[in-house]
């Protein structure tokens, strides 16, 4: 093979330092035999043609230019390399151990990305980082059956707690049971969500875990699993929804609280349920009107929150963990540029470029829309489909507000590691740009 020749050439031939060419060509090698960056199932599509995948809705990866991306120019790249190489340690942790980031392994050239992003020199600049994206990837239109894709947006709640039961703090929050067993890895629960991801173990196999209407009404009980205490039922469904949250406790200490697990059941939007069942009209729902409407009568409130029942389970972070929010194999949650997507389409860990001219709330020039790039860090059960997206707004208040009223349509641009020739050529006018 001729790839030491085309290295040597880059030494020779960029402007720029030893470490990073030499890591870009293990990248540029490693692209090449480590097999193709996204799963078919049990086939694999060589590398150079447009990539499908078996997973509901069929999608297609077709390349473009990186000026087909509207607003790429005047995008943060620095804001997305920064959020790029935070999640690069805990895909190395996960390929060490053999994980797999949901129904696509981890590729061996996404962690070859990781090695190329650690050698840009420091401090890095917007234009490295720009270059870094620009060398090392391609982006690729994600084509399938439906007219455009979804965004929707998460955060973190910020709560009042207790450690102990009271009459102001009287709804619990529960511990991962010891009998509870994944049937999927967890990054999989959004491509396998109409299915059981979770389920009880017993004595002779698996059983279905209660319910959340089961568990409420006390499945759970004098099992020790109580975590904490919260005040109000439909905070508390809300930060199921989440997937974590931040809880001011009672001594006035705050603590953070993460996704430990689920009972396993589909997860069933309530709002749709209220939309379906003509209790509330669609141009109503957002997450504010919803939580009114369900606190304005407990009863027919409960009653509606169990049509869903997945059931979440959390555990308290401590140390370093517990700095801010994680997503999927507990990468750092950065508000703005993670993205929680499909996993049975997208592997953890690749930069996706989302455009949504109608996302105006979210942008900070309001009138030019949500362009951005964003990189996958975190999966959940209603992210379903090959562009859809979730996007992670931060904490408290104002990132819920944010979050609650977002449901628009978008576009994804998945990008890929690039072959050797082009990246060879990128490569060199890519450093040549860097420096003017």
């Amino acid at each position: 093979m001729h790839r030491p020749d085309k290295c040597t050439a880059l030494l020779r031939t960029v402007g720029t330092s030893r470490r990073v060419v030499l890591t870009l060509c293990v990248l540029l090698v490693t692209s090449l035999t480590a097999g193709p960056y996204v799963s078919n199932g049990s086939a694999e599509v060589p590398r150079g043609a447009p990539v499908s995948t078996t997973t509901p809705p069929t999608a297609s990866f077709e390349p473009v230019a990186f000026a087909d991306l509207p607003g790429w120019d005047t995008d943060d790249h620095l804001a997305a390399f920064k959020a790029f190489r935070a999640s690069c340690p805990r895909l190395k942790a996960a390929a060490r151990a053999g994980n797999r980031a949901g129904a696509i392994d981890i590729p061996a050239a996404l962690l070859a990305a990781c090695d190329a992003a650690a050698a840009v020199p420091e401090p890095v600049t917007r234009a490295a980082a720009r270059t870094f994206f620009e060398s090392a990837f391609v982006p690729h239109r994600v084509v399938h059956a439906a007219k455009e894709g979804l965004l929707t947006g998460y955060y973190e709640p910020v709560l009042e707690g207790s450690r102990t039961k009271d009459e102001k703090f009287s709804t619990p929050i529960y511990r991962r049971p010891p009998d509870l067993v994944n049937l999927v890895h967890e990054a999989e629960r959004g491509a396998k969500a109409n299915q059981l991801t979770h389920a009880r173990k017993t004595a002779t196999g698996t059983e279905p875990y209660s319910t959340r209407a089961e568990i409420e009404a006390g499945a759970l009980k004098d099992q020790n699993l109580e975590l904490l205490y919260l005040a109000d039922p439909v905070d508390t469904f809300f930060m199921h929804i989440q997937g974590s949250g931040r809880i001011r406790l009672t001594d006035g200490s705050t603590i953070r609280v993460h996704y430990d697990g689920k009972n396993g059941h589909p997860y069933t939007s309530i709002g749709r349920y209220l939309i379906d069942t003509g209790m509330l009209a669609a141009d109503k729902i957002t997450m504010g009107a919803l939580g009114r409407w369900l606190r304005a009568d407990s009863e027919r409130g409960r009653h509606v929150m169990h049509q869903n029942a997945s059931f979440v389970f959390f555990r308290e972070l401590k140390g370093e963990e517990a700095q801010g929010p994680l997503g999927v194999l507990s990468i750092p949650l950065v508000a703005g540029r993670s993205l929680a997507v499909d996993a049975g389409t997208h592997a953890i860990g690749t930069p996706v470029y989302v455009s949504s001219p109608a996302l105006t709330h979210a942008s900070s020039t309001k009138k030019d829309g949500f362009h951005r790039l964003m990189i996958a860090h975190d999966v959940g059960s209603a992210i379903r489909g090959p562009e859809r997206g979730d996007i992670y707004f931060g904490s408290g208040d104002k990132a819920g507000k944010l979050a609650g009223i977002t449901k628009h349509p978008g576009r994804f641009f998945v990008l890929l590691p690039r072959s050797l020739d082009t990246i060879e050529a990128a490569t060199k006018g890519g450093s040549r740009q860097a420096k003017q």
